[in-house]
């Protein structure tokens, strides 16, 4: 068994382009011996967002605190989210998550392991 707390786990800042204000910190990956899911956090500034974008591979994610919304492609809509909100991102579905103007938002997001995910680091 592995236990610690998120703060011992360095946070990076998301180098996509589109990204604005996000950082994350990579929970459990291959480095702590996950080998089925990975766990990130990502914390989102108020105003902040992840840029418009798509993987070959599902997203699982829990918001644990703040306010802010997501890009539902499927619906081709923009979705309120705040704390306790679950949202699943299907493989291939175009998909951003921002922060409200007046609110951070903190979320946990789900992730195969894998070469897939290990390209986004």
């Amino acid at each position: 068994m592995l236990h610690f707390h998120d703060n011992k786990v360095q946070e990076e800042i998301v180098d996509m382009k589109g990204a604005e204000g996000v950082t994350i910190r990579w929970l459990l990956a291959d480095a702590q011996g996950a080998t089925n899911f990975f766990m990130r956090r990502f914390d989102v500034s108020s105003g902040g967002r992840t840029p418009m974008h798509r993987h070959d591979y599902e997203h699982e994610v829990y918001v644990l605190s703040g306010r802010g919304r997501v890009w539902n492609a499927h619906e081709s809509r923009w979705e309120e989210l705040s704390q306790g909100d679950v949202v699943f991102v299907p493989p291939g579905e175009e998909h951003s998550f921002e922060a409200s103007e007046d609110s951070s938002i903190v979320f946990l997001c789900i992730i195969p392991a894998g070469p897939a995910s290990q390209k986004n680091r």
